[in-house]
């Protein structure tokens, strides 16, 4: 255990280290500053301008950033569509797959342009080499850098005073692939390759075992789609089996590099914010709220898992320690902080099975996905998720105290409040309402594997991974369905367009207001009680809203458990 526990101290510690320069080098890419990667990267960007006949100097209204986005997306989503019917005409697809089933192919789409990367079908039986590349690998980034890009345009608006533009997304998207994502990834796929991770595209390997029978053995470019899926919190594994699949992540350092890897970037873009708007330590603040959710969050999921299940321990297990669906190769706690981070980020790969979690634990990961995906969160999405319950502290603080509530300088007013509530309640409303609807039909409870608390569990989590935008999956519940396949196509894109637009809307309003200076009656946003608030609103506010939901699934079946009852 004490090995363990070195283990989550040892990539806090890294993640804390990196953190800070990675979010000033953030900030100085979208103020258009020097890097130590202009030299190179700057001549391609300019040239890109320039194919493509791109003023970068040519600020947007959120209005026009919105409609840019959207195009960007639709089009999106119509590529990766096109790519998985016509793969079977394609090349690069040595084993021959053919068009994937319409439904399947409409959610995948969906999903992938989203940055949910939810995966309701095999990947290496489904999907063709150059789908996996052309298609997944592609809007690993790119969904990745419209989130990012997104989020820089928020902090323009807290940034900004009397403005009407809020940056270009073309130039923010352009940035945020050239400057960040792909120098990292080629980091890190460089790293994995050497680990052992397979980048072949080579035809699958056909083994005999010992008494003849015969095996397929699935390869692919997967090292290339790993490193992304986890610095762009996508998820989306190569393999069905997802990160606990040797190919993609066979030693404890790629492990380890897998979950830092899903957290830098979302930990960084505080500290991003906190250079952009000149006060790093409003950034800290923002930082430490996130931190404190995670621990805290990790720390029930611990004790969940290490206090075991009393029906093993009347069986002899020692401990009654429960190891169905863990990582063995790693242990229980690598295996739940690996949940954690994935749940909390965004991200949905997973190196273990969450199904197989104790209740309590798999608890704590419905609610990091219900709440909004703001501990951390998927990149840039994150940010301005915990900008809306930020908002919604400082209203709470404004009745508390009788005056116009402000955030880091700028009032809010009405229009604010309006828009944050959308984004924080249209994600949760969509996934209550669509579990609602999964449980009383035959169509969401045909492909249930397990009845009672658990089954809803599996039902809650399918859909808070769906409008959370996260992509990891319970288990137990087949979801390839086209009840499920079309329902949560609709949820993951509720999940991130009322989540973006209300927040580019939020940010052409405060883009437009003066800076208020601070006075006796301001809460500071860059203290201990800030802090406090902020975490407390978020708890709050999760707990208000599902904790009905709740009671009736994970908590239900944790009393259940303890009677000596499973499902």
């Amino acid at each position: 255990m004490l090995t363990e526990l070195a283990y989550v101290a040892l990539l806090l510690g890294a993640l804390l280290v990196l953190a800070a320069p990675t979010g000033r080098y953030i900030a100085k890419v979208f103020g258009g500053e020097q890097t130590l990667l202009s030299p190179l990267i700057r001549p391609i960007e300019q040239g890109l301008y320039e194919i493509v006949d791109i003023d970068e100097s040519r600020e947007m209204s959120w209005k026009t950033y919105v409609s840019a986005l959207l195009v960007f997306n639709i089009l999106g989503i119509a590529a990766v569509f096109l790519l998985q019917e016509l793969q079977g005409r394609l090349p690069f697809n040595p084993e021959g797959l053919g068009a994937v089933r319409w439904d399947t192919a409409l959610n995948t789409a969906v999903s992938f342009t989203t940055n949910t990367n939810w995966q309701s079908y095999s990947g290496e039986q489904t999907l063709a080499y150059l789908t996996q590349m052309l298609g997944l690998t592609v809007q690993n980034f790119l969904s990745a850098a419209v989130g990012l890009a997104a989020a820089m345009a928020v902090v323009r608006g807290f940034a900004r005073k009397n403005a009407d533009g809020i940056g270009n997304f073309w130039v923010d998207l352009t940035r945020s692939v050239l400057y960040l994502l792909l120098p990292l990834a080629i980091v890190w796929a460089l790293i994995f390759v050497s680990q052992g991770v397979v980048q072949t595209l080579g035809p699958y390997v056909i083994s005999h075992g010992l008494e003849g029978a015969e095996q397929v053995i699935a390869l692919g470019p997967a090292a290339s789609q790993d490193a992304i899926k986890f610095l762009g919190t996508n998820g989306g594994g190569f393999f069905n089996a997802n990160s606990a699949h040797p190919f993609e992540n066979p030693t404890p350092l790629t492990d380890f590099l897998q979950v830092l890897g899903m957290l830098l970037i979302p930990a960084s873009l505080p500290f991003a914010f906190g250079s952009m708007i000149k006060n790093h330590q409003q950034g800290k603040a923002i930082f430490a709220s996130m931190l404190v959710l995670y621990v805290m969050g990790l720390g029930v999921g611990l004790w969940a898992e290490t206090s075991g299940n009393p029906l093993l321990e009347k069986l002899g297990v020692a401990g009654g320690v429960n190891m169905e669906g863990k990582e063995t190769r790693f242990g229980v706690v690598p295996s739940l902080l690996f949940a954690q981070s994935t749940t909390v980020t965004s991200c949905g790969g997973v190196d273990s099975m969450h199904d197989s979690l104790m209740p309590l634990a798999g608890l704590v990961l419905l609610f990091n996905m219900a709440i909004g995906e703001v501990i951390f969160g998927g990149v840039g999405v994150g940010l301005i998720g915990i900008f809306f319950y930020a908002i919604m502290t400082m209203f709470l603080a404004g009745l508390m105290i009788g005056r116009t509530p402000e955030l880091f300088g700028k009032k809010l007013e009405p229009f604010e409040m309006i828009m944050a509530v959308i984004g924080l309640l249209a994600p949760s409303v969509t996934l209550l309402i669509f579990a609602a609807v999964a449980i009383v039909l035959p169509q969401g409870l045909s492909s249930l594997n397990n009845a009672g608390p658990h089954g809803l569990s599996e039902i809650l989590y399918a859909f808070a991974s769906a409008c959370g935008n996260n992509g990891s999956a319970f288990a137990g519940l087949n979801a390839n369905t086209v009840f499920y396949n079309l329902a949560t196509a609709f949820g993951m894109l509720v999940g991130r367009f009322a989540t973006i637009l209300p927040a580019l809307a939020l940010a052409g309003s405060l883009a437009q207001k003066r800076i208020v200076p601070a006075s006796s009656a301001t809460l500071p946003a860059a203290s201990p009680l800030f802090v406090i608030m902020l975490v407390g609103t978020v708890i709050i506010v999760g707990a208000l809203t599902f904790f009905p939901v709740f009671v009736l699934g994970p908590i239900l079946e944790h009393l259940l458990m303890q009677s000596g009852t499973t499902f």
